[in-house]
């Protein structure tokens, strides 16, 4: 008896590993930790944790074709701000926890 109870029990455990496994990934948006500097998925800077360096915002801003990038300070949501150049004018620019680079005039 307790062997066939053991025997169940096992077979049990494997199915249910194996259908687990098969189980397909499910789509979601687009929500990466991280975009490449030709990809935003907000207009708008998402407040978040930001682990990127002030050098490394800087190479983002610049990435996306600023130049001239000048003080940047990370604010209290975590969003890198500062001011850049680009076509002739000077704006406001930031950078997120994700990557996306934003300006305003």
């Amino acid at each position: 008896m307790k062997t066939s109870i053991l025997l169940a029990t096992c077979v049990a455990v494997a199915l249910s590993c194996a259908a687990a496994q098969a189980q397909p990934a499910q789509s979601r948006p687009n929500n990466n930790a991280v975009n490449s500097p030709d990809t935003k998925n907000s207009d708008k800077p998402v407040a978040g944790r930001n682990s990127f360096t002030e050098g490394q915002a800087k190479s983002r801003i610049e990435n996306a074709g600023y130049s001239n990038v000048t003080g940047l300070k990370k604010d209290d949501n975590g969003v890198w701000r500062g001011r850049a150049s680009k076509g002739g004018a000077a704006v406001n620019v930031s950078v997120d926890f994700q990557g996306n680079v934003n300006s305003a005039k």
